[in-house]
């Protein structure tokens, strides 16, 4: 029986053949008259025209009662069209076998957690193992769907604040009879930390600046203070010891705003531009001018606690706006620019030239940063600080001003900005990342691998200097986070070519415990990239190449049912490295 369908289709072609059979008995009688002629040349045409005639008749009949009969046969079943999901599935999967770094950074969102790696002689790096060394990145279990607020690591001790601002610790030092992170100080609000030789600087959301002993022993047997309940004028004991490190002449409204820290002590960064230093550590006391107090020694401290927070009056005025802090040596930068200096700088580290005969400067001192482009048009503006062990580094926005050029023409590319990164102090590992092996660097030199880098942008279609986001510097390696553009979008809407990408990051330095991640144990005077950290994905998808590792910039994204600002971030220890996903 036919259905609907059917015969619609077949009724136009029905109509279609009736025209034809109608053009072709038109087209007979044509010929029958002309092959009608008396003439004895149309004798044979005349019966070959009949011929031909009878045949396009039949033909045409044949085809069109083929078509016919096809028009009444059933329609075929459509063929079924993908879902959304379906179609989002696909996309990934091809996107995935494009691109490394899409897959990457979908891993990274799927599978939030904590990579380590490099000496693990205090089992910080791998908890529950006894191997010496961690060659090549390697996730810690117990932060498996975690996400943190902020990761520090030492040689003997971690410690990391949670998502709800708790403060785990972990490591030999902490307790050689713990074999996971266990939570210390709670109830806090903890925002970040610094590391000192054998005390844990916490800095919470309200400004409070708490100093926690590393040792577990130490946390049990120590004093506690009384902590506020929520019965008016009722306080109990708090669980651990820690004590309180506050500035007691804040203003109104100016509270902590960043805290970094060396071996013996630590630089308090105020919400006002203010800047305080402290001592950090009850083994030693600072005694390298770090602290910024001229004439400040155990001997000559004011009464009152000896971590007692001091204001570093000198540098009153100046609107401090980034601070870091090395082993022994101290940094702080100004909103205009302008970098001062200050503490040991036997290596070159504080960024002047060695003197034998002074080895400390225990007063900021400005460091002569206009001279790194003397005899050039330009006018630098340093943008950044960083520090770690005997090393510092800076980043400067190299501002290219109006010059004369050739035959007094004016000058090309004025107010053009290209980034530059300077590092000085110890190199003989290879810590300075210039290329060189320096055993003391005290003028700053340029790290080329990270300098004068422009790419294109194609939201603002334009070119632009590739900045650093963030250095992190540990005793002897460093790496730098670069901020080039990024990409977090795609999605089941936009094209299959379009892939996700996120930020590359570069490391140097000391490796003889594996902390640069390669693999080998080398050091290395020059930034390279690592591999990426979950390399068995990309063995999965049929790479063969190599590929390098990239931080995912931040994004709202989906962790555990709930939605949160998630981002990779890469920290460097003292002999050891992370990458952690940070909230």
């Amino acid at each position: 029986m036919l259905n609907s369908r059917a015969t619609s289709r077949a009724l136009p072609e029905l109509c279609k053949a009736s025209r034809r059979l109608q053009f072709i008995a038109l087209q007979s009688r044509q010929l029958r008259a002309y092959s009608s002629s008396s003439s004895p040349r149309n004798c044979g045409r005349r019966a070959w025209i009949r011929a031909f005639s009878i045949g396009l008749v039949i033909g045409l009949g044949a085809v069109t009662f083929q078509n016919f009969t096809q028009g009444h046969a059933e329609a075929p079943e459509p063929t079924p069209r993908k879902t959304k999901k379906g179609i989002s599935v696909h996309k990934e999967g091809v996107r995935d076998q494009l691109s490394s770094q899409h897959l990457q950074v979908k891993r990274s969102w799927e599978n939030p957690g904590v990579y380590s790696w490099g000496s693990n002689s205090g089992r910080v790096v791998a908890l529950d193992s006894d191997e010496e060394f961690i060659k090549t990145p390697r996730r810690i279990p117990f932060f498996d769907g975690v996400l943190l607020r902020d990761l520090k690591l030492d040689r003997s001790f971690g410690a990391a604040i949670t998502e709800n601002g708790d403060l785990l610790q972990w490591g030999a030092s902490y307790s050689k009879d713990t074999t996971q992170p266990a939570p210390t100080l709670r109830g806090k609000d903890l925002v970040s930390l610094a590391l000192s030789r054998d005390r844990i600087i916490a800095l919470s959301s309200d400004g409070k600046v708490y100093s926690v002993p590393v040792s577990k022993e130490d946390q049990e047997t120590g004093p506690k203070p009384a902590e506020n309940t929520w019965i008016p004028f009722w306080s109990v004991p708090g669980n651990i010891s820690y004590r309180l490190i506050q500035p007691n002449d804040c203003q109104w409204g100016e509270k902590v705003l960043a805290i970094r820290g060396g071996l013996d002590h630590v630089l308090l960064m105020t919400s006002k531009g203010r800047l305080f230093s402290a001592a950090s550590s009850g083994e030693e006391f600072p005694s390298k001018g770090q602290l910024g107090i001229p004439g400040l020694a155990w001997n000559t401290r004011p009464a009152g606690p000896y971590d007692k927070p001091h204001e570093l009056t000198t540098l009153r005025g100046f609107d401090i706006v980034d601070i870091a802090a090395g082993d022994y040596h101290s940094l702080a930068l100004d909103r205009d620019g302008r970098v001062f200096a200050f503490g040991d700088n036997s290596l070159g580290q504080l960024g002047f030239d060695y003197n034998a005969e002074t080895t400390t400067i225990d007063t900021p001192s400005l460091l002569p940063i206009q001279k790194l482009y003397q005899g050039r048009d330009i006018t630098p503006r340093v943008t950044g600080v960083t520090a770690g062990g005997s090393n510092s580094f800076f980043t400067v926005d190299a501002i290219q001003v109006g010059g004369q050029g050739e035959g007094n023409a004016p000058q090309r590319g004025v107010g053009r900005i290209t980034s530059d990164t300077f590092s000085c102090g110890q190199g003989i590992w290879g810590s300075l990342g210039n290329g060189r092996w320096t055993h003391v660097q005290g003028t700053p030199t340029m790290i080329k691998a990270l300098s004068g880098l422009f790419e294109w942008d194609e939201t603002t279609n334009q070119i632009i200097p590739i900045r650093l986001a963030h250095i992190s510097v540990g005793s002897t390696h460093a790496a730098a986070t670069m901020n080039n553009v990024t990409r977090v979008n795609a999605n089941a809407k936009t094209s299959v070519n379009d892939t996700n990408y996120g930020a590359d990051v570069l490391w140097w330095g000391g490796n003889e415990f594996y902390q640069l991640g390669i693999g080998k144990r080398n050091n290395l005077n020059s930034p390279v990239y690592i591999a990426p950290l979950d390399g068995d994905a990309d063995k999965e998808k049929g790479r063969r190449e190599e590929h390098r590792f990239q931080v995912t910039p931040g994004k709202w994204v989906k962790v555990n049912g709930r939605k949160v600002y998630l981002e990779q971030r890469v920290e460097c220890g003292r002999n050891v490295s992370a990458i952690y996903s940070g909230v």
